[in-house]
């Protein structure tokens, strides 16, 4: 039995020493959370890396840190989960890429043939060789990130149709079939993926709402204490005429 494998307080220890700014607290709890499902797969012996899961870290990340401030922290933040998880930023972000702008070059309908194995298309590359191994991996590490992944690159040709679950079901159902993935999981993760990105630009208005009426309330008083200076300063005139 291997001793040395690491746990979630290590991987934890290490983001914190490599991004020591704190971090905006709304979006804390995300960035704990994703690191350590990140984690607890990186250290599962089924669990392997694929560009689909990329998309999915990648996409997921990307739009719950939309609106974080500092900006520039994003980016130290995002290499910081990868690398307290052993992992490579940059991979991560060209892997998605690639697989993102694959998928921008095909029609709705080949992209859900494709996904769902009724097709092989020459241009897919490599990509046709990790769908091939997913479906005919038994052990296959299934996980809540790859499902967004699969959701985002349907997303990218075909937005509407995710947005209609009549259309939305069978096509995922599809893909689960051909995949051999649990397509109930599948469901469930992306109604909580939804769930909690509308709750997080709910969170993000508020603190909006706040930050403004704070700074209304400052240019207020600052209008008041002009006011009060130059009122001042009137009656001194005034007496002194």
């Amino acid at each position: 039995m291997n001793n040395n494998v690491r746990t979630v307080s290590d991987t934890k220890r290490a983001f914190y020493t490599m991004h020591s700014r704190p971090l905006n607290s709304i979006y804390r709890r995300f960035v704990e959370e994703l690191m350590v499902e990140m984690h607890l797969l990186s250290v599962n012996v089924d669990f392997r890396y694929d560009p689909i899961y990329a998309l999915g870290v990648v996409t997921s990340y990307d739009r719950f840190m939309q609106g974080y401030r500092p900006e520039a922290d994003r980016t130290s933040i995002f290499d910081a989960i990868c690398q307290a998880v052993e992992q490579d930023p940059e991979k991560y972000r060209q892997d998605a890429q690639k697989l993102q702008e694959f998928a921008k070059s095909l029609s709705s309908e080949n992209l859900l043939a494709w996904l769902s194995k009724e097709i092989n298309l020459p241009e897919s590359g490599e990509f046709q060789g990790v769908l091939d191994a997913i479906a005919a991996n038994p052990k296959f590490k299934y996980s809540r990130i790859f499902a967004i992944g699969l959701f985002s690159i349907v997303e990218i040709v075909n937005p509407e149709m995710l947005k209609d679950e009549k259309q939305r079901t069978p096509a995922l159902e599809k893909i689960a079939a051909a995949l051999k993935l649990p397509a109930d999981k599948i469901t469930k993760d992306l109604e909580l993926y939804s769930s909690n990105l509308e709750k997080m630009t709910q969170a993000r208005q508020v603190m909006q709402d706040i930050l403004a009426a704070d700074k209304k309330k400052r240019e207020q008083r600052e209008k008041e204490k002009a006011a009060a200076t130059n009122s001042a300063n009137s009656t001194d005139e005034s007496s002194a005429n």
